[in-house]
C-alpha cells in the first residue's frame, strides 16, 4: 500500500467521469475543512493481507491526524502512486472497513466517490507535517 497524506485547510471535489461501471452513480461533490486527505493506493500484493493491511492503514490515519491536530479524515483512491494495483472491489472494501474504524474511534471520516476521476481544490499549508508518505 502507498499512502500520502495531506492535511488540508480545505479539500473539495466534484465527480467528473466515472471510470468503473460497478460502483453507484454520484454527480455531488463535498468539501472539507481543517482535514487529513489520504490519497491511498492499494496494491495487488494487500489483497492475501486484508487485515494487517486495514490495521496499519487505520494506524497511520490516525497518526498523521493526530499531527496535524484533527479528528476529521478523507479517503481518496488514487491509483497513481505505483505501478502495482489491487481489485478494484478489495479496494472499496477496505476503505469501507477503513471509515467504521475511524468512525468507531471516534473520528469523522468520509470518502471520495469510488471509481470517478475528480475535479479536486487542495488548500494545504507548507508545514512538513502536512504532507506524510508512507509504503507498507
Amino acid at each position: 500500500m502507498k499512502l500520502l497524506m495531506i492535511y488540508c485547510e480545505r479539500f473539495a471535489y466534484q465527480p467528473v467521469s466515472k471510470t468503473l461501471e460497478d460502483f453507484p452513480e454520484i454527480n455531488e461533490g463535498a468539501a472539507f475543512e481543517e482535514s487529513l486527505v489520504a490519497f491511498i493506493q492499494t496494491e495487488e500484493a494487500d489483497e492475501q493481507n486484508m487485515k494487517p493491511v486495514e490495521t496499519k492503514l487505520v494506524k497511520n490515519l490516525k497518526w498523521g491526524a493526530k499531527k496535524n491536530n484533527t479528528r476529521k479524515v478523507v479517503l481518496h483512491s488514487f491509483a497513481h502512486l505505483s505501478e502495482s494495483k489491487a481489485e478494484p472491489h478489495f479496494t472499496k472494501e477496505l476503505f469501507d472497513k477503513a471509515e467504521a474504524r475511524m468512525k468507531n474511534a471516534g473520528y469523522e471520516c468520509e470518502q471520495t466517490p469510488f471509481g470517478y476521476f475528480l475535479d479536486i481544490d487542495v488548500k494545504a499549508p507548507g508545514v512538513s507535517r502536512a504532507r506524510i508518505f508512507k509504503s507498507f
